[in-house]
């Protein structure tokens, strides 16, 4: 069984960096894909960036290309996310979620994925 444990949130200014960790155990992120969501209070959870099994192709959404990255450490069994010119509006509880094999059409979508951390939280706030 996959669990994951997301970490490194916090407080940060607007114009920061933070790098969030997703660290799994039971079984190897290696047949899994995997997904980083956020949810703000009083909106629904959404997608931010997604790393595929298989090819290990990468996608975001629109409101966050180009600011963060998602990486992954096949030795430590840990997924990034890396995030740079944090805005207030990045604020939101982060989770990182996973699920068997790629599915690409389904990726961004939460239903899509079986596994979730308990979520680490982000506050962009001077």
């Amino acid at each position: 069984q996959l669990q994951l444990v997301e970490s490194g949130g916090g407080l940060v200014q607007p114009g920061g960096s933070l790098t969030l960790s997703c660290a799994a155990s039971g079984t190897t992120f290696r047949y899994y894909t995997v997904g980083w969501f956020r949810q703000a209070p009083g909106k629904e959870r959404e997608a931010v960036s997604v790393v595929f099994f298989g090819d290990g192709s990468t996608d975001y959404a629109a409101s966050v290309k180009g600011r963060f990255i998602i990486s992954v450490d096949s030795a430590k069994n840990t997924v990034y996310l890396q995030m740079n010119s944090l805005k207030p509006e990045d604020t939101a509880l982060y989770y990182c979620a996973a699920h068997f094999g790629a599915d690409y059409s389904g990726a961004f979508e939460p239903g899509t994925y079986n596994f979730w951390g308990q979520g680490t939280r982000v506050t962009v706030s001077s």
